[in-house]
């Protein structure tokens, strides 16, 4: 049975421990998730593929010819900011809510996945199936840590996955892909004095930008992209831009990062050939380095993680959301080996990435007891 008090107290626990990324450190955590799991019972293993960026794994049940679910929340945080109300690790209560960082994103889930764990251990629950626990490093910058090499050198192998890194009982199915990247214009220096003698990057890059977000993702090259009821259309952010070296002279350099978001059924590669075809209308003195990619993804609303998972947060009392994601989760990462996969949580709406985040303790509490009750009922 799940222990509430114990939930809100590990909860509290957990966000006391700093994980912040950057620096990158989920060293101390992982050290922690992995002594609560020794205590339970289960050998735990970490895995580091840096120094002090920690992953910690776990299998309840290790029987070969079973199919296996992987749950798996992260570690780390986003840097904490300032303007706090209550200080960021303590995991102050007030008002029915913990306050702290990481309390919705995603040490609340992490404490519910490892309640539920210690809840199915003293009810001497038996699945019929192998699970897998992984609370993975770096997932806020990309997962180069964490996750992504977990699968790729087959550390998990699960047959089915369910990412808890998600808010109010949402379950997440669709989600959209995304490009970043660097573009660097190279003009020629000339006297401030005297523009006509030089070609002024910063210039070029205002004309590239705006022909950018006038036509790149509006149908106006020809293309015709695709709806999806669970995501709002393709978006372009133009996030940074610096160039030039001083006000006097012509600058003979520029550069900015972009961000696209795109749907699936869309292609990253199309997305930068567009891209090159524009900028190469104004020059071709330039460079592209792209620093991340990751594929759209979608599951059937029918499938079976979807309808036992809804079916469980019903059985609680509350509302499952099925839901697309606009930003990324590592979800895609499970597309690229071919594993279906949803994400899930219940962190409370709009405190990710806030000053003065919070988790309902509420949420808390009915989150673990829905993800219990999914546990022991799921079936492949």
């Amino acid at each position: 049975m799940i222990n509430k008090n114990r939930l809100i107290k590990l909860t509290q626990k957990l966000i006391s421990i700093d994980s912040q990324n950057p620096p990158g450190d989920e060293y101390a955590i992982a050290r922690f998730v992995k002594r609560y799991l020794d205590n339970l019972g289960i050998n735990a293993k970490i895995y580091t593929f840096k120094k002090r960026r920690s992953n910690v794994v776990a299998r309840l049940k290790v029987e070969p010819h079973r199919p296996s679910l992987l749950i798996t929340p992260h570690l780390d945080t986003v840097p904490k900011g300032n303007g706090w109300r209550f200080d960021p690790f303590l995991g102050k209560i007030y008002r029915h809510r913990i306050y702290g960082l990481g309390a919705t994103d995603c040490k609340g889930n992490l404490a519910v996945a490892l309640e539920v764990i210690n809840s199915l251990i003293e009810d001497g629950v038996t699945l019929d199936y192998n699970l897998i626990f992984a609370a993975t490093a770096d997932e806020e910058s990309g997962s180069f840590f964490g996750l992504k090499p977990l699968l790729e050198r087959q550390i998990i192998k699960p047959n089915l996955a369910v990412v808890l890194d998600a808010d109010e009982f949402k379950i997440i199915v669709a989600q959209k892909g995304l490009v970043h990247l660097k573009v660097t214009l190279f003009g020629r220096r000339a006297h401030g004095a005297y523009p006509w003698q030089g070609r002024n990057a910063i210039t070029l890059a205002v004309d590239i930008l705006k022909e950018l977000k006038d036509s790149v993702f509006t149908g106006n090259k020809g293309r015709v992209y695709p709806k999806n009821k669970y995501l709002k259309p393709p978006t372009l952010n133009i996030g940074t831009i610096k160039g030039g070296d001083k006000v006097n002279i012509v600058a003979d350099w520029c550069e900015f990062e972009l961000d696209f978001r795109f749907l699936p059924g869309m292609s990253a590669n199309v997305i930068l050939k567009d891209l090159r075809e524009i900028i190469q209308k104004y020059t071709y003195k330039f460079k592209i380095k792209i620093e991340g990619i990751q594929k759209p993804y979608q599951i059937k609303a029918s499938h079976n993680l979807v309808k036992y998972l809804s079916q469980a947060i019903r059985n609680v009392g509350m509302v499952p959301k099925i839901k697309g994601s606009e930003g990324a989760t590592t979800i895609s990462f499970f597309a690229d080996k071919h594993i279906p996969a949803v994400a899930v949580g219940f962190g409370s709406s709009g405190c990710s990435h806030r000053i003065n985040e919070y988790v309902k303790i509420d949420n808390l509490y009915k989150g673990a007891q829905a993800l219990e009750e999914f546990l022991k009922n799921f079936c492949f």
